[in-house]
């Protein structure tokens, strides 16, 4: 009877232990985003300029690789762990106003990639609001307003 409660008590140790770490992994990985599909983005002023960003002021990124393909989806697996996707709702607007880039979307399995400028848009997993971080990193782009 000892042992079983010992071994009781053990594991809800470890499960109390556990579950504050778990959460707070959880939170510190960043999901994909999805914004409002009348509303992609916006131009903001971050760390490296004026760049087209979510309406939260996350950079919108593209790869070289996509550009390259004609705006086909090359990011899979792993890339979706340091770049998710920007995933709209609802129809997008081409323009947006106050924002130099034209919009659309590309399926990804079941929904819908917000591209600008004709290439799937991603933010990067390390950025925060107004900090653009990997600008020129490995064929990754920060996406600047046209003619900006």
């Amino acid at each position: 009877m000892k042992r079983r409660t010992l071994s009781l008590v053990l594991a809800a140790l470890a499960l109390a232990v556990a579950v504050p770490v778990a959460v707070a992994a959880t939170q510190d990985m960043m999901l994909p985003v999805t914004v409002d599909g009348m509303h992609p983005a916006k131009e903001a002023k971050t760390n490296i300029g004026k760049v087209v960003t979510t309406p939260t002021k996350l950079g919108l990124y593209y790869w070289d690789v996509e550009k390259k393909a004609g705006g086909k989806i090359r990011c899979k697996g792993t890339c979706l762990t340091q770049w998710p996707p920007v995933y709209v709702k609802g129809p997008v607007a081409k323009h947006v106003n106050g924002v130099m880039a034209t919009f659309g979307t590309v399926k990804r399995g079941a929904r819908l990639q917000l591209t600008v400028n004709g290439l799937p848009a991603y933010v990067y997993q390390g950025d925060k609001a107004g900090v653009v971080k990997c600008d020129g990193v490995d064929g990754w782009h920060a996406v600047r307003p046209m003619g900006g």
